[in-house]
């Protein structure tokens, strides 16, 4: 039952620790380096209680993850981000405007498969590490580097919401 998953949700600090948040900076950065795009990972324990008893999805709250940190607020409009939310084993993956027309939805859910196969094995830190460097490729390849913005829009560190 989805509620009893975010009551008893792990804790996100415990889940990732220092070195883990560093690992996940460092990759967005390396990314980062070979294209002009802008990505950002943002994760959630569990939801809040409004949300859940709204039925809130977690598409729906990536969506709104995207607007709260403002991923849509790049020069060329190609921010991504890769959302986890542990509760409900579910990831997500939100581009801007500019990458619509060119990236198309299996691609993306080829990236989402690979992190939940992953995920499945217990192996977190490699999941999101996995999705960032395969959405860094797509980035790399519609936005080569120098093609985008000359400051770094978005912040690398993880965004740990809730």
């Amino acid at each position: 039952m989805r509620i009893w998953r975010h009551l008893f949700a792990p804790s996100l600090h415990r889940t990732f620790s220092e070195a883990r948040l560093q690992a996940i900076t460092d990759a967005i950065a390396a990314g980062e380096r070979r294209h002009g795009g802008q990505v950002i990972f943002a994760v959630e324990a569990d939801l809040p209680w409004m949300a859940l008893w709204q039925g809130v999805t977690p598409r729906q709250r990536a969506e709104h993850a995207f607007a709260q940190l403002r991923t849509w607020d790049t020069e060329q409009n190609n921010g991504v981000l890769v959302y986890l939310l542990l509760a409900d084993h579910a990831i997500e993956l939100i581009a801007d405007r500019g990458l619509r027309g060119r990236v198309g939805e299996t691609q993306w859910q080829a990236i989402c498969e690979h992190m939940q196969g992953l995920l499945r094995a217990d192996d977190l830190q490699q999941a999101v590490l996995l999705a960032i460097a395969e959405v860094s490729d797509v980035l790399a390849g519609h936005y080569p580097p120098g093609s985008g913005s000359k400051d770094d829009a978005l912040p690398n560190t993880p965004q740990l919401l809730g």
